[in-house]
């Protein structure tokens, strides 16, 4: 049908204030974000960082609910029967790309439960031992495993984590063996660590950089692509001999699949927003931690991924769930 001067502005006056009626109406209520993990961790910092500014600009409350317990499925399987209306949302992490290789019967599908909205930011890892390791570099720390098999250690805080499979990443790189001590949690690995109980560890630059600062562990590598600015006389693993070696702790946010395009659309342009604040950005970069705020297409690509390169990983290495 051809349309006249008249009907053509009518029509693309419909297409213009269809998406305002939407969001005009959306939302009506407080959000809810769940985060499959115990208050206090990175997962449960990040969400309750972004809720409030996220709330002023959709102009209504955004309340975190804890739902830990799984190694993140219990409260990703929440999200995953959650009503697709937007209300209800997850904000995750690593171990939701790790998962599908790790646990052989999950209670949702990862690639078709869920909509990806945005990766929020990434995490580096340090490659950190106690301050009276003889090893002052990662070649140093290397050279003595392959000299003594099995004889070091690195901790972990639980088995599939993202500090568990950096070291086993990195072991498959180098071809040594390095002992795993997995703990419950990084607190009490990191105090072990710093007893020297054991070796090495890959820890968060959030959770280690008081130990490091208080020179109770000396760092030899970081785990990002590029050097980190508050750390920059610190090589990367990558450089150290092993070229593409990357691994990030990292949050994102999902909404249940079904949810409308406009409402996902809108709610990422928000989000996107929310993380390139100015003031945001500096409080995370002072930690080491990268913002990102990424746009939903960019989010799917950097998933598949990384569900790639950790079922490599766990099926060369042959790690199970506990």
């Amino acid at each position: 049908m051809k349309l006249d001067r008249r009907t053509t502005g009518v029509f693309l006056m419909g297409m213009v204030a269809a998406p305002f009626k939407v969001f005009a109406a959306w939302p009506d209520r407080q959000l809810k974000i769940v985060v499959p993990y115990p208050a206090g961790g990175n997962a449960d910092n990040t969400a309750r960082l972004i809720s409030i500014p996220l709330g002023e600009r959709l102009k209504t409350q955004v309340l975190i609910d804890n739902r830990p317990g799984g190694a993140g499925t219990i409260g990703a399987a929440t999200v995953a029967k959650a009503a697709p209306d937007g209300y209800t949302l997850l904000l995750d992490a690593t171990a939701f790309t790790v998962n599908p290789s790790l646990i052989a019967k999950l209670p949702y599908d990862a690639a078709k439960d869920f909509e990806p909205v945005s990766l929020l930011m990434r995490v580096p890892l340090l490659l950190v031992v106690p301050a009276n390791s003889p090893h002052r570099t990662l070649t140093d720390l290397l050279s003595a495993a392959r000299a003594n098999p099995g004889k070091l250690s690195y901790a972990s805080a639980g088995n599939g984590g993202a500090q568990h499979l950096a070291a086993e990443l990195l072991k498959q790189s180098s071809k040594v063996f390095i002992t795993h001590v997995p703990y419950r949690g990084g607190a009490p690995a990191l105090t072990d660590l710093v007893g020297g109980q054991v070796d090495m560890m890959f820890s968060a630059v959030t959770a280690c950089a008081p130990f490091v600062a208080s020179g109770k562990l000396r760092v030899l590598a970081i785990t990002s692509a590029q050097k980190a600015a508050g750390y920059p006389q610190i090589p990367t693993v990558a450089e150290s001999g092993f070229p593409g070696f990357q691994v990030n702790e990292w949050n994102g946010l999902w909404a249940p699949a079904g949810t409308s395009r406009t409402i996902l659309d809108y709610l990422e342009a928000e989000i996107r927003a929310v993380m390139a604040t100015p003031e945001l950005r500096q409080r995370l970069e002072a930690q080491g931690v990268q913002p990102v705020g990424s746009n939903s297409a960019e989010f799917a690509k950097f998933l598949r991924s990384e569900t790639e390169k950790w079922a490599q990983v766990l099926k060369t290495s042959g790690i199970k769930a506990d």
